[in-house]
């Protein structure tokens, strides 16, 4: 049995698709994120059908040999995909929605939280909530093991 090397052209195409996706995930603009998820998942959808092999015959139980059959498995992940970039894709455009209506940017702004703590970071001083008396884990560690 000879084994068929893939399309080299879906590849890159599939690559393509996945790399572009990814840079976009990483983006703050919400609509970008959107475009993302879609490029991604469409992406992932092509290479498992180049992963899958070449087009075989229907997968019908004793239609033809198992040899001629198509593997099913690859289909139906690449459907189970579709279904779950579709909820993805609804679910980020009504954040974008959202974010839109309360702020008229599509932008995810800073954390006030995350502000506060660069701030804090830069000052070297420490939260109102911290704690100094409690002991770290490691620190709890090391005095069970000199006892």
């Amino acid at each position: 049995m000879t084994a068929i090397a893939p399309n080299l052209s879906l590849v890159v195409v599939a690559g393509f698709l996945i790399a572009t996706g990814v840079y976009l995930l990483l983006e703050r603009a919400l609509t970008r994120l959107l475009l993302g998820i879609v490029l991604a998942s469409n992406g992932v959808a092509t290479l498992y059908l180049v992963v899958s092999g070449p087009a075989k015959g229907a997968p019908f139980v004793g239609s033809r040999p198992a040899e001629e059959m198509s593997d099913p498995l690859p289909q139906a992940m690449v459907l189970t995909a579709i279904v779950i970039a579709l909820a993805s894709v609804a679910f980020v455009l009504s954040l974008a929605y959202r974010q839109w209506r309360i702020t008229g940017s599509d932008d995810v702004p800073d954390d006030a939280e995350d502000e506060l703590i660069k701030r804090l970071a830069e000052r070297d001083e420490v939260s109102s909530t911290y704690d100094p008396d409690t002991q770290s884990t490691t620190e709890a560690d090391e005095e069970d093991a000199t006892a």
